[in-house]
């Protein structure tokens, strides 16, 4: 595996690559899990070649959340990415990523503006800006994300639809689905930040998710279903639900009850330290 730091580094590896076959990109912030490298086994099966970012995104973390505090653990994310034979790791630091002077944000309309949009005001214009970067830099002929974050996901295939990056089809932005541990709960980067006690009581997320989904199934109505999702979670040791909403799979407003078109249940709360989301499709 090769390791770039410089764009002019990456254009070059990049279009050496792509002589001999499609390339998939990978975006990530590191402290790699066995989420992301479905991800770069997934790529593995629909390119060539795969490049996966490492960047820790300052623009998408907010006045009170610690960009510091993130992990970051750069060797071995290298060692697990070498091991599932990805060819190009792109490793910028701020100052490559964002020479002095850029001045140019990404702001995407509707889909941005609930769910974690509302709670974290600029995050996505943050993912955003940084994405369609990446796009640019590494010019992929298809880019692969986890769904466990469907809000960024919905983001970035409306930001790359707008601007009309350069893929060679409408569904070259796969969402993969996500990667969960034995009792259910997303893998998540962010898991190592709970205590013990708070890591076995999480499980109640995606329990109560499954039990909301069974509900509306069932015919219930979404207020009902959400308020007992809600109730379930605090009962668990949640102490805050920012958000626990059905939507519309694309759009992400809000439905009153499961319909013909896609669908997902939606879900951020905070236990101990942490924030966590999740979301499943409903029907």
């Amino acid at each position: 595996m090769q390791t770039v730091n410089t764009l002019g580094t990456l254009r070059e590896a990049v279009e050496i690559l792509r002589q001999s076959g499609p390339v998939a990109l990978v975006p990530t912030m590191g402290a790699l899990h066995e989420g992301h490298l479905t991800l770069v086994r997934e790529a593995q099966k629909r390119a060539a070649h795969v490049v996966v970012s490492i960047f820790v995104n300052p623009r998408q973390f907010g006045p009170n959340e610690d960009l510091d505090a993130y992990p970051r653990q750069m060797a071995q994310d290298t060692r697990l990415l070498e091991a599932e034979g990805t060819a190009l790791l792109w490793a910028p630091d701020v100052a490559e990523m964002y020479p002095e002077g850029f001045a140019t944000n990404v702001s995407v309309s509707g889909v941005s503006e609930g769910l974690c949009g509302a709670s974290r005001p600029g995050h996505f214009d943050g993912v955003a800006t940084v994405v369609g970067k990446l796009f640019n830099q590494v010019r992929p002929d298809l880019a692969l994300f986890g769904e466990k974050d469907w809000q960024q996901l919905a983001v970035i295939r409306r930001m790359a639809r707008d601007l009309d990056l350069t893929f060679p089809h409408v569904d070259a932005i796969i969402g993969v689905p996500t990667v969960r541990e034995a009792d259910g709960l997303a893998k998540s980067s962010r898991n190592q930040y709970l205590s013990p006690e708070d890591r076995q009581a999480a499980a109640a997320l995606p329990a109560a998710m499954h039990r909301a989904i069974a509900a509306l199934v069932g015919g219930e109505a979404a207020g009902t279903a959400l308020a007992a999702l809600q109730s379930d979670l605090r009962a668990a040791g949640f102490h805050t639900v920012d958000y626990a909403e059905l939507v519309d799979a694309a759009s992400l407003q809000p439905l009153a009850a499961p319909g013909t078109a896609p669908a997902r249940l939606v879900v951020a709360a905070r236990i101990g330290t942490t924030r966590l989301i999740d979301n499943m499709p409903v029907g």
